[in-house]
């Protein structure tokens, strides 16, 4: 795993982080992980997105019938 370090932090910044960091109940070290990977992290995955986005524009309207035949597996001979 990688470390940071973080020069020149105010030292109120500092408080306010370790105070955040009581809150959610985790250390100060923690806290700063969880705030970093909240900043870089997708909020949603791309099949939600992808999914809000067609519903957004109306969808497709494609109604697909149910399968009533048994699938198959590939046969690769």
């Amino acid at each position: 795993m990688a470390a940071v370090t973080v020069r020149n932090l105010s030292d109120l910044t500092h408080e306010a982080l370790k105070r955040r960091a009581a809150r959610h109940g985790r250390s100060t070290e923690a806290e700063i992980r969880q705030i970093l990977e909240d900043a870089i992290r997708p909020a949603e995955g791309m099949g939600t997105a992808l999914a809000r986005i067609g519903q957004r524009l109306g969808g497709s309207g494609l109604k697909l019938p149910r399968r009533t035949t048994k699938v198959s597996p590939a046969e690769f001979e």
